[in-house]
């Protein structure tokens, strides 16, 4: 969310972030709207004054009392009709701002969707194949790592099961993130992802994300991503300065509906309903240098990991038009599938400046003591089982074995091959 009087002043700015965006999004019905509220709130303020003055004077008796009794019912009933039109006009309001988009940085390209994502990076060895490289279903089937066919009769359409090495592998990968960030000070959590609204309000997946999300009939949701979980942890609370940044190393299951998806990668580990993230969040000093600084170190972790699983990837800035409504800028790490002969996510790291701590009310002490909203960041460290298709495509040998990686093999006992 962005300060109201910071929408004021900047309308034409808010304005082109909507349409850089792609978001449908007039501020001038905002502030439209803003105006009305700001009139009916010095018109309630001004009775509410009115009212109290008239109570004392009421109190103190005099030849006119009767008069200002007769006066102050009046003036009851006309606050009563403002105090209501303006309780509606505040949810209205609340409505709008909810849905102002937050502005992209200058380098961030313009375009409308991931097809128009600027590649600004590409690291490691695509494998040469002597063979036609196998699908990671093949591979995983073949090596009895996954089952999807009782996985669709348990669990439904994207439904599986990771058995032996599937698992296992996916162990050491968590526990590979973990050791990896502890080195960079990053505390471990493992965090709910049964999570009450109030934080999915202020991560900023509600209300326009709603169609994704799973919800209980307590009103509660599923998340999809350790972040919203970690930064919930954090809000209406004030840190002193000298307490950031405080970076967690968030793991959780994870659930997505995957709305809007129908037809997109049907089969396999790609897009799936459930799944497990070790996620990066931090939380930073308010200002721009400081996120971007974050943002550089997250992107570096995530790198970090693939460039020690060998896995080769290229690094990509997402483009206006595929930001959410809170993103500054976000980059993509997209690891090669051999199969497909193509770049696929398996990494997303973002930055948000003050969007969703001023939606959770998270602060902190600056040098002078006073309070200002801090920043945010996040970005995945490790995907899973995603990650398991990039990892074993690219490690497969000509007679269906896969070589397990050598930074993982001390976590699966030293076994080097899945055979």
């Amino acid at each position: 969310m962005l300060d109201i009087k910071f929408i004021r002043e900047n309308k034409d700015l808010v304005a082109e972030a909507a349409r850089k965006k792609r978001i449908d999004f007039k501020v001038a019905d905002l502030l439209a709207l803003d105006e009305e509220r700001v009139k009916l709130l010095t018109e309630v303020e001004t009775d509410r004054a009115r009212q109290n003055k008239m109570s004392d004077e009421i109190a103190t008796g005099g030849p006119d009392r009767e008069a200002k009794i007769a006066e102050m019912r009046i003036l009851k009933d006309e606050l009563q009709v403002k105090e209501t039109k303006l309780k509606d006009l505040i949810k209205s309001w609340q409505a709008l701002m909810v849905q102002v988009p937050n502005i992209p940085d200058a380098s961030v390209p313009e375009g409308n969707d991931d097809s128009e994502n600027l590649e600004i990076k590409t690291a490691g060895e695509r494998p040469q194949f002597a063979f036609i490289p196998k699908t990671h279903i093949e591979l995983m089937q073949n090596l009895k790592m996954v089952d999807f066919e009782r996985g669709t009769k348990v669990a439904g359409f994207r439904g599986y099961f990771l058995k032996n090495e599937g698992l296992q592998l996916s162990f050491a990968l968590w526990q590979y993130a973990f050791d990896l960030l502890r080195e960079d000070g990053f505390i471990p959590a493992l965090v709910p992802s049964l999570v009450r609204p109030d934080a999915f309000f202020g991560t900023g997946y509600l209300p326009q994300g709603e169609e994704d999300l799973y919800k209980t009939q307590d009103g509660d949701y599923l998340a999809g991503t350790a972040e919203v979980a970690t930064m919930g942890y954090f809000m209406d609370e004030v840190f002193p300065l000298e307490h950031l940044p405080l970076k967690y190393a968030s793991f959780s299951p994870c659930f997505r509906r995957e709305a809007g998806s129908h037809g997109k990668d049907t089969r396999g580990l790609i897009r799936l309903h459930e799944f497990y993230k070790v996620e990066q969040v931090v939380i930073c000093e308010g200002n721009h240098s400081a996120s971007v600084q974050a943002h550089e170190a997250l992107l570096a972790n995530a790198e970090k990991l693939m460039q020690n699983l060998k896995i080769p990837y290229r690094v990509v800035v997402n483009c206006t038009g595929d930001l959410g409504l809170g993103q500054v800028k976000k980059y993509d790490i997209e690891a090669w599938v051999p199969a497909e002969n193509k770049y696929r996510e398996t990494h997303s790291i973002s930055y948000f400046h003050d969007f969703q701590t001023r939606r959770l009310n998270l602060k902190y002490r600056d040098a002078e003591g006073k309070t200002r909203l801090a920043h945010s960041l996040n970005g995945t460290m490790v995907a899973s089982p995603r990650i398991l298709v990039p990892l074993l495509e690219n490690y497969q040998q000509a007679d269906g074995t896969v070589i397990i990686p050598e930074v993982l093999r001390p976590y699966l006992g030293g076994k080097e091959v899945i055979r």
